[in-house]
């Protein structure tokens, strides 16, 4: 047991940053865990939107919107998607995949849907970057 408090004094450090990564994991593995929405693949996304006529909802800005998006998605920026929620409460008890370019402004996105009472929602794991990557068509243009 010496031995350890004799580590601890010698390398302070090390054991501080041993202590800050254990915590974010710990936070991470809470998060994950208690958050009510899932995390879905592009492929698995498809079939969503194939046979549960799944909503796709790009949180993107309307600029990268336009340069590419999902063919039937709709648009509403992560910065005003509390000014947009009430358009989208017609979605409310359907399946809703949210997007974004990489896949982590869909997280805040998906969080604040649930909040609302949104009770299907799923996050495109990789967003737009993996869709692009698994060869699935993009629509070019700004319809929103």
């Amino acid at each position: 047991m010496d031995l350890y408090f004799d580590f601890v004094t010698n390398h302070w450090m090390l054991f501080m940053a041993l202590c800050v990564v254990t915590f974010l994991l710990i936070q991470d593995l809470i998060e994950t865990a208690l958050q009510k929405f899932e995390t879905i693949s592009p492929i698995l996304a498809v079939a969503k939107m194939n046979t549960e006529s799944a909503v796709v909802l790009d949180v993107r800005e309307e600029v990268d919107y336009a340069k590419g998006h999902i063919e039937n998605a709709i648009n509403a920026p992560l910065a005003k998607i509390n000014k947009d929620i009430n358009n989208l409460e017609v979605y409310k008890n359907s399946p809703v995949v949210v997007v974004c370019q990489t896949g982590t402004r869909s997280t805040p996105a998906c969080r604040t849907l649930t909040k609302k009472g949104f009770e299907k929602v799923f996050q495109l794991k990789g967003g737009m970057q993996s869709w692009e990557e698994n060869k699935l068509p993009i629509n070019m243009g700004s319809n929103k």
